[in-house]
């Protein structure tokens, strides 16, 4: 959905209850746990956030918190304390003078000993197609802590029409999320 403002906290909750019957807009669903599937765009980027204990629990808190979203031009509106299989969200983006809505249900989360994240597929009320993961690993060998963000995606509809500028944007939003994960590590 594109706007011409930014949409109202209230205009936002109501397209999220409106798409809680949305399908997802992509198969096969679980494509960042594994393989990714042919035909879709891949983009794989990690950043180094700390090491040890501390900084694995800061960065589970910071996942938790949905911090790889805090940056200006790209906002995410969710209606849960914590995040859960099935749970929507939508994901508010300043482009070009304009606004979009997007809507993507959480796919799967993973909790492990030295790994935590989810991902969240597109539903059919959003401009791309596909999945992305948003995960944190303490690695055993060398005990650093990373954000691992893993996107597969194909243009939507409209997305086709301004497809470099979309790929654009994508390369844009895994910066400004690896640096968001990085600030949200470094105590205040």
């Amino acid at each position: 959905m594109f706007l011409l403002r930014k949409p109202s906290d209230r205009k936002i909750r109501s397209f999220i209850l409106a798409q809680q019957q949305s399908r997802f807009s992509y198969e096969p669903l679980g494509g960042t746990k594994g393989e990714p599937p042919a035909g879709y765009n891949v983009d794989n980027n990690r950043i180094l956030l700390g090491s040890g204990a501390d900084a694995f629990s800061a960065a589970v808190a910071a996942i938790k918190q949905w911090k790889m979203f805090d940056f200006d031009w790209v906002h995410l509106y969710h209606d849960q304390e914590s995040v859960e299989a099935g749970k929507l969200v939508a994901v508010v983006v300043k482009h070009l003078g304009f606004w979009s809505l997007n809507a993507c249900r959480v796919v799967y989360v993973i909790e492990e000993d030295r790994r935590y994240g989810f991902a969240y597929g597109t539903l059919e009320e959003h401009a791309e197609r596909g999945e992305e993961r948003f995960m944190v690993e303490w690695n055993e060998e060398d005990d650093t802590v990373w954000y691992d963000l893993l996107a597969i995606s194909k243009p939507g509809p409209l997305a086709r029409l301004g497809y470099p500028y979309a790929r654009a944007l994508q390369k844009r939003f895994a910066e400004d999320s690896k640096s968001a994960m990085k600030r949200a590590m470094t105590p205040v």
